[in-house]
């Protein structure tokens, strides 16, 4: 079990970053929460789950060990692989998931792609006495995609585009995030995003 990777932040992707850690590479799944909170040639720490499937070996990354332990938890309901709990991580925090299964917020889990109205049903089940209590105070239906510009923006800034280009993209992508149903998904809007970049350049 690989606990956490402790580095120099190598390369940037949209969903995931390398960490050199004693002239090895290592390569991180992470949500854009986490990506933005990277920088290039920076110093990182990251939490780190460790899923082994016959095929492949993949290391997801957190910033802290909260998120990880509830990555972890989530996992453990049935049909929720590595990549939908880190999807939901994606779109809400830690403690906006215990909160919504807390209070059987069907609404907050059917906001996170590849959740339908009854796979949130039967997670609402599952993950009941499993996640544990919100730590902090209650935030009145305020998942943390809410600030998707914040997001954006430094995420942006992490894969080392200047903030005029930053400011730009998240300007281009705007009318996709108001017209999204629900909570705008970060990290969509993050690969539209590069993609408007992309041309720009």
């Amino acid at each position: 079990m690989i606990a956490f990777v402790s580095g120099t932040v190598a390369a940037l992707a949209p969903d995931a970053a390398v960490v050199e850690v004693g002239g090895v590479g290592m390569a991180v799944q992470c949500t854009p929460n986490t990506l933005s909170t990277l920088r290039m040639g920076q110093a990182a720490k990251l939490h780190t789950s460790l899923v082994v499937r016959e095929d492949s070996l993949t290391l997801y990354g957190f910033a802290d060990d909260d998120e990880r332990q509830v990555f972890e938890l989530l996992q453990t309901a049935s049909g929720v692989g590595p990549r939908l709990a880190q999807a939901m991580l994606a779109v809400h925090t830690p403690d906006a998931l215990r909160r919504a299964v807390a209070t059987g917020d069907e609404k907050a889990l059917t906001a996170v792609p590849g959740i339908g109205k009854k796979g949130a049903q039967k997670l609402l089940l599952e993950l009941k006495d499993r996640l544990g209590e919100p730590l902090g105070a209650p935030a009145v239906g305020a998942p943390v995609s809410t600030g998707w510009r914040d997001q954006l923006h430094a995420a942006l800034i992490g894969l080392g585009y200047a903030t005029r280009e930053a400011d730009e993209a998240v300007t281009a992508v705007a009318p996709q995030a108001e017209a999204a149903q629900g909570t705008p998904q970060v990290g969509q809007l993050l690969k539209a995003a590069l993609q408007t970049l992309n041309r720009a350049r």
